[in-house]
């Protein structure tokens, strides 16, 4: 086994030692002269070598399957070049020789290749180095410099994507991380690109001329220093410079293919003869029109009826055969929904048809049956896997599956979240688009179908799959319809998570706890309070937005505090005082010091003894909506600043202003005195009803 890794080990040194090899075989062949032979040999791999990169460009799924193509294509130009250097040298040493005295395979492009007329051979040449430089090379290179800088745009896009898609549940961490390596990735292999086709460009220009140096050149030697007639001497060294120009510009042109096929490939895990056959022939209705149009042109007298008829035969068929594929699929869908709405056999009734009522569901029209259907390519099953993973850890208890159906009572692109079999939303989708988030602050417009992101309200725009890096690099937030769906269903499960936890779920809650601390468990339920009463204070502590995740600190509160009262609503308070710094860390954040709200003493004490004689009946409304509007006011100024939104009030009036305010005023966190760590800094920036504490703050009054 020892052995064996050393063999392994030496292999991987031996490997390594590749490239500086070649590089100092490269510098070799521009100082010292080589055989003919070797040449043959070095010209032989350098064919090879574009070919090889050239069906690498063509398999790989992905640009980055391929990232060191710019790399790649380095060494393969400054071999060329070093080669170059090499026949040259030969051919003007040695060219009064004859054809052959660079190597065989020199003499053959010059001599095979263009038929041995070095007329021809300029033509071609010529042909080949236009094609090259002015079509392939120029248009490569464009197309490099344009996509590196969209994709250096789209980042900032991507980025935030990434982070929607984290926070959202649809991804964990190491997916999270791994697509953000992919979008940094992307930005070096086309940073990298957009320089490496300036290589190929003046690979073009040096083939050009070294063409013209070896031609004069060559006359200059073969005439006055070897005593040859001047027809002689062109016709052996024009064949010679043709020879090497070609056997030099066939890689490049192969080279400069690969690297236009590399930069126009799209980002999908696909091959590209997939894509091309997938794109271009899967229309039959292109494929009839054709086919009419060739069949027409084939019998017009005097055309080639032959070829113009047989080639209309073979679009036909091939239109044939995918309109016959596309009908099939359509069957296929049709007698999936026919089975789904086939009548049970008749039988006797029984207590299996009264069916249960699911806790969450989602009913879709028929055209988003594919998003929840692997086999087509669905992903929405696996996006709300990740949505119940990620908020049952946030929350802290197992969030219920949920159970999808075809609804064909709904619009063909319409869902409804239900829950306990009442719907809560109902929007419509695109499945054919991707939706485009405006996130607060984009740099232009995208044309496509106005909406609104269903799951926070922001403004946003359905559109094409193709204008998705265009979109990002503007500042848009592209998304998916599985994810446009899956992040609808995550907010709803946050804003009802109350409702989502039953007795059953805080049961398996106390079992787990009693593995590691039975004591508290057993003594809490059923000897202190009962399992209804801890489950309506779980129920209130999701209710106002506090997760249950440590269930032993709300136990050791519950046990603490359940020998004196079992009213839900202070043992609620008592426990959230137990979780202070949690609610604090989430209200607040790492912000230090905290800024606090709070309420003018009179005005807090005229609202809690009013609360604690008639339950809030006694405030006047006037004076709690000018409370409702101040603290509006502040709370959009403190998110202006980047900072939260705390409002501090006594323990007592706490829960009748969060059930006032709740729903009234989005970002507002309303929490308790003894909700607030002795440790934590706070800074009161005002006093509703009173004066603001800082200057930088403006004047607020309740009168």
């Amino acid at each position: 086994m020892a052995s064996i890794l050393l063999d392994k080990q030496n292999l991987k040194h031996i490997a390594g030692l590749g490239t500086p090899v070649l590089l100092l075989a490269m510098l070799s062949m521009m100082v010292l002269p080589l055989p003919p032979w070797i040449l043959d040999m070095l010209f032989t791999f350098n064919i090879a070598l574009s070919m090889v990169v050239l069906l690498v460009t063509v398999y790989a799924l992905r640009p980055l399957d391929f990232a060191a193509f710019p790399t790649v294509l380095l060494i393969a130009t400054l071999l060329r070049l070093a080669l170059n250097v090499a026949s040259t040298r030969v051919v003007l040493l040695n060219g009064h020789e004859g054809t052959d005295a660079a190597g065989r395979v020199i003499q053959a492009f010059g001599e095979f290749v263009v038929g041995g007329d070095y007329a021809v051979g300029f033509v071609v040449f010529a042909i080949l180095v236009i094609i090259n430089f002015v079509v392939v090379t120029k248009g490569a290179g464009r197309i490099s410099e344009v996509t590196a800088r969209f994709t250096l745009d789209a980042m900032p896009g991507k980025q935030m994507a990434i982070d929607a898609d984290l926070n959202a549940g649809l991804i964990d961490q190491e997916e999270a991380r791994a697509r953000r390596e992919q979008v940094a990735q992307e930005a070096d292999f086309y940073g990298a690109m957009d320089g490496a086709s300036k290589f190929v460009r003046g690979d073009a220009i040096a083939g050009i001329l070294i063409l013209f140096i070896n031609l004069l050149g060559g006359l200059v030697v073969g005439a006055m220093q070897h005593g040859m007639a001047i027809g002689d001497a062109f016709r052996n060294y024009s064949l010679l410079t043709i020879g090497d120009g070609l056997v030099a510009q066939i890689p490049a042109l192969v080279l400069s293919t690969a690297t236009g096929i590399i930069v126009t490939r799209v980002s999908r895990a696909e091959e590209m003869g997939a894509q091309v056959l997938g794109q271009l022939f899967s229309n039959p209705r292109v494929l009839f029109i054709v086919a009419a149009i060739l069949a027409v042109m084939g019998l017009i007298p005097g055309m080639p009826n032959t070829v113009f008829l047989l080639l209309a035969l073979v679009l036909s068929a091939a239109g044939w055969y995918q309109w016959q594929k596309q009908q099939q699929s359509v069957e296929v869908e049709q007698e999936a929904l026919e089975r789904t709405e086939a009548p049970a056999e008749s039988r006797e009734l029984g207590w299996d048809d009264v069916g249960e009522v699911d806790v969450l569901g989602l009913e879709v029209g028929y055209r988003l049956i594919r998003l929840v259907d692997p086999g087509q390519g669905g992903q929405l099953l696996q996006r709300i896997k990740g949505v119940r993973k990620k908020l049952s850890g946030e929350l802290g208890f197992l969030i219920h599956p949920v159970h999808i159906r075809d609804n064909l009572d709904l619009a063909p692109e319409a869902y409804r979240i239900t829950l306990r079999g009442v719907p809560l939303a109902e929007n419509s989708v695109h499945p054919d688009r991707e939706l485009a988030i405006n996130p607060g602050q984009v740099f232009g417009t995208v044309e496509g179908i106005a909406a609104k992101d269903p799951a926070f309200g922001l403004d946003a725009v359905w559109i094409h799959p193709s204008q998705k890096d265009r979109a990002q690099a503007l500042g848009y937030t592209v998304v998916d319809v599985s994810t446009v769906i899956a992040t609808h269903l995550s907010e709803l499960m946050k804003q009802h998570a109350h409702e989502l936890l039953g007795y059953e779920d805080v049961q398996q809650m106390l079992d787990r706890l009693a593995t590691t601390s039975p004591s508290l468990a057993k003594d809490l339920v059923p000897d202190t309070l009962p399992l209804a009463t801890v489950t309506r204070v779980l129920q209130n502590l999701l209710r106002e937005g506090v997760p249950v995740r440590d269930f032993r600190s709300i136990a050791e509160a519950l046990l603490e505090h359940g020998q004196t009262t079992k009213d839900v609503q202070q043992l609620t308070e008592q426990v959230r005082a137990s979780l202070g710094r949690v609610i604090v860390q989430q209200a607040a954040g790492n912000t230090e010091p905290v800024p606090l709200m709070t309420l003018d003493p009179s005005l807090e004490q005229m609202l809690l003894q009013s609360v604690r004689e008639g339950s809030g009946v006694g405030v006047e409304p006037g004076l709690m909506e000018r409370i409702q509007r101040t603290l509006e006011q502040w709370t959009q100024e403190q998110e202006s600043r980047g900072e939260p939104a705390i409002l501090v009030v006594n323990p007592d009036l706490r829960p009748w202003m969060a059930r006032m305010l709740r729903g009234q005023i989005r970002g507002l966190h309303v929490l308790a005195y003894t909700e607030i760590p002795e440790h934590k800094a706070v800074r009161v920036i005002a006093s509703v009803g009173g004066q603001p504490e800082s200057q930088a703050t403006q004047r607020a009054e309740i009168s």
